[in-house]
This record gives structure tokens, C-alpha cells and sequence, in this order.
């Protein structure tokens, strides 16, 4: 019954809660010197609680790729007494839920309950966090599903493209390998690794809070230190910044699929750039902005090459990137290519029009409300913006920001940033023409 009552409420909230990027954020510092940020919503008795810790996957050591994932996905394999059925018992009796993930630059955790069950659910929340178990039962166990997911991703031609490209671009760096490790790697991790990585990722000295919900400053400021009191202070040093190898031209990596796909790009911009919010507008209007892009129209709508194509600014911790991934039939893919890096070229050299720029701020500030869709979705959001350093502020002004891109802003930022003789393309399969 709690399950259904808790199911019920989140939907709700879905519903009830305005769509509206206009979010009261009250910034608090513990007696413990940790800092979060809240939005208090007492309208349902429901909390989201969203940890991040900076430093994600990239801190795994030499020859121990995949530990950092690994290590994540056993916080949930139980604590103290409990082992990981019970664990799971305990969190589905109190109608909470937890999850755990590692990425390149963070591990989160992301917690749910509702308010009467709320310093129960704390109690286990802290249990995975503070004492994990770790069994050996477990890791085998769960290893052997990371395993699986590896093995997976070496037939699927997508994961293959961005593994490649990802080697191509970063060099040494961690992010030139999967997160996951490889099938070498996950087996020959020890429980000792485990912990090493445990240690080295989760620690006080790089973490990032946010609640929002049914819970005050002062609930909130006791609760931060009771459930981070133990933790260690400091974690592993923090990656270099990666040095982009990406050569220009075409690079195939044969492997039997009727359809190859291209992963492309060349270096990008960084967050902090004067000029992000000009880049981030142009590709939009290029191809991050789904049917109403040029390279969709390009390259799907007029000459039917592929069934999609997008592009993104890719920005990590250590490195900043502009790319973007289609697939095509292996007759075809040529071709596709070329539209790419024709419509590249006079994307640099004729920029956009008055009228490109308008549509895009249009789609890109209407959107942006959308996203405040719920507590877990803003306390996610919040999270983010304090690992961008971001203020508080940026919220109410995001929209302010787009809308003050210029024609002549974008258009220098453009041929700035798009670089047709330094695009790379990664592509696997059996092209034909390549």
C-alpha cells in the first residue's frame, strides 16, 4: 500500500507542481561546514535528496577501469547487518527509493521518501553511504551483470563508434575509455579496489547537495551532517586537464552491420566561456535542436540519408568538445558524410540568419520551463548548477542570457568555434566509398 500511496504522490506532484523556471533557493551551511541548497515545497509530504561528489569514474587508478562503477552499483548491495535482500526489503517497505551512479566527472546518489518515513529512510540512506558492505558474494554477483552490460556494448555498433572516438580524442585521459572498464579490467578488481575506489571517490571535500520538498533549513542542516558525519575529508586527486588528439579526416573501424554509423566533432568551448551561451544558441540552430535543425533538414528531410542526426557541445570537468553521431546504410554513408562536412564548412562562413536566431531563442526559452517538472528533476538541476559554479540567480536569468544573443554575437562566435578542416569522423561498419 505504501508503494501505491508513494507512486500516486510522485505522479501527482508531476501534475501539480507549475511549470516554471522561478525556484526559491535558499543556500545553507551545516554547523559542519557543508553547503546545500533547498527548495521548500510543503505541499505534499515528499522529499528529494540529490548527492554529488566530484571526481566520478575518472578518478579510477591506473589498470582499475571499471572500479569506480563497480564500487557505485554495490552501495546498494547492502550495510551493517543487512545484506543486500534485506537492504532492498527495508527501502521498498518505507516506499523510499534510492539510486547510485557513476559518470566521468561525478557519482550521485538520488534519494526519494516521503516525509513520515523520512528519518528511517535517512538511517539506510546513511548505512549505504557511510557503511557499505561490500561482500564478496556481491561483488562477484554484480560483476558479472557489468560484465554482461560490456560484452553487450562490444556488438552494438553505436557504443563501439563512441569508444573509438572517445580513444581518438582523449589520448591517455580516463575519458578515452568506457567508464565501465573492460571485460579484463572488471574481472581482475579485487575487493580491495573496491574500497580503494570508495575512498577515493566519496569523500566530504567534493560533495555537492540539494533538497527539495517538504523539509526546512534547519531539518535539512541536521540532516546534511548526520548523514555525511564519517565520511572521509579528502578524496583521490583530481584528473589533469585532457589534451584533445583528434586528427582530422575519416577513420573506419570495420564490423558487420548493414548500416555504418559516424560519430563526428572536433574541440569545443568551455562552460565558463564569455561566448557559451552564443555557441550553445548556434547549435541549436545547427543540430542540436531535432527537426528543426540544418543538419536534420540537411541530411534527412531533403536527401533521406539517415532517420536522425543531432550534434551537442560536450562539456566534462577536463575537457570541452563539439560532435555529434548519425547512422547510415554503408552505400550511403559516404554521402552523408559529405553534407556534413559541406553544411560545417558554410556554417562557418555564412553563419545564420535573424530569422534561424529568433525560432531558436523561442524553442530554447519556452523549453526551459519544462524541466522544473517535479522535486527530483530541480534538485537534480540544482546539483548541476552548483558543480558548474553557477549562482543561484542563474535560474531567473538563463532565459535572459539566451535572449541577449545577438546576429553579430553569433555569427563571430561561429566562425570562432566551427573548424571544418579540423572535423573528425569516427565510423564503424562496412562503408562503401570510405
Amino acid at each position: 500500500m505504501k508503494q501505491i500511496i508513494f507512486a500516486l504522490w510522485a505522479g501527482f506532484m508531476l501534475i501539480a507542481l507549475p511549470l516554471r523556471a522561478e525556484v526559491d533557493i535558499q543556500e545553507i551551511t551545516t554547523p559542519d561546514g557543508h553547503s546545500a541548497w533547498l527548495v521548500e515545497d510543503h505541499t505534499i509530504p515528499f522529499m528529494s535528496l540529490n548527492l554529488a561528489f566530484k571526481g566520478g569514474a575518472s578518478l579510477d587508478a591506473p589498470g582499475k577501469r571499471g572500479a569506480t562503477s563497480l564500487m557505485m552499483a554495490l552501495l546498494e548491495e547492502g550495510t551493517g547487518d543487512m545484506d543486500a535482500r534485506a537492504f532492498a526489503s527495508a527501502v521498498d517497505a518505507l516506499a523510499a527509493s534510492f539510486s547510485y551512479d557513476a559518470r566521468d566527472d561525478a557519482v550521485t546518489i538520488s534519494a526519494r521518501m516521503l516525509s513520515e518515513n523520512r528519518g528511517e529512510a535517512l538511517k539506510l540512506l546513511r548505512g549505504a553511504l557511510v557503511k557499505p558492505r561490500f561482500d564478496q558474494s556481491a561483488i562477484d554477483r554484480v560483476r558479472k551483470q557489468v560484465v554482461s552490460i560490456i560484452q553487450s556494448s562490444q556488438k552494438d555498433p553505436s557504443d563501439i563508434a563512441m569508444t573509438a572516438f572517445d580513444a581518438a580524442t582523449f589520448g591517455d585521459h580516463p575519458y578515452a575509455t568506457s567508464s565501465d572498464g573492460t571485460v579484463d579490467s572488471v574481472t581482475a578488481l579485487t575487493r580491495d579496489d573496491i574500497q580503494d575506489a570508495y575512498k577515493g571517490a566519496i569523500a566530504t571535500d567534493r560533495v555537492y547537495i540539494s533538497a527539495v520538498g517538504d523539509i526546512t533549513a534547519a531539518e535539512l542542516t541536521q540532516l546534511i551532517d548526520d548523514l555525511l558525519r564519517d565520511l572521509p575529508a579528502t578524496g583521490a586527486p583530481m584528473p589533469q586537464q585532457a589534451q584533445l588528439e583528434m586528427a582530422p579526416g575519416i577513420f573506419v573501424t570495420p564490423f558487420d552491420t548493414p548500416q555504418s554509423v559516424a560519430v563526428f566533432g572536433h574541440s569545443g568551448i568551455k562552460r565558463d566561456d564569455p561566448d557559451f551561451f552564443a555557441a550553445f544558441v548556434a547549435n541549436t540552430i545547427f543540430g542540436g535542436g531535432g527537426f528543426n535543425s540544418r543538419l536534420m533538414d540537411e541530411v534527412r528531410e531533403k536527401r533521406g540519408l539517415t532517420y536522425g542526426i543531432y550534434s551537442y557541445i560536450g562539456i566534462k570537468d577536463h575537457a570541452e568538445i563539439i560532435a555529434g553521431q548519425f547512422s547510415s546504410a554503408n552505400d550511403r554513408i559516404a554521402d552523408a558524410i559529405d553534407v556534413v562536412k559541406d553544411e560545417w564548412r558554410r556554417f562557418a562562413e555564412e553563419g545564420v540568419t535573424q530569422e534561424e536566431l529568433d525560432e531558436a531563442k523561442t524553442y530554447l526559452t519556452g523549453a526551459y520551463p519544462l524541466r522544473f517538472d517535479g522535486n527530483g528533476p530541480i534538485a537534480n538541476i540544482l546539483v548541476g548548477m552548483q558543480m558548474d559554479d553557477l549562482p543561484t540567480s542563474y535560474i531567473a536569468t538563463r532565459n535572459d542570457k539566451v535572449n541577449a544573443v545577438t546576429l553579430e554575437d553569433i555569427n563571430r562566435v561561429i566562425k570562432r568555434l566551427y573548424r571544418p578542416d579540423a572535423l573528425h569522423f569516427t565510423v564503424v561498419g562496412q562503408p562503401a566509398g570510405l
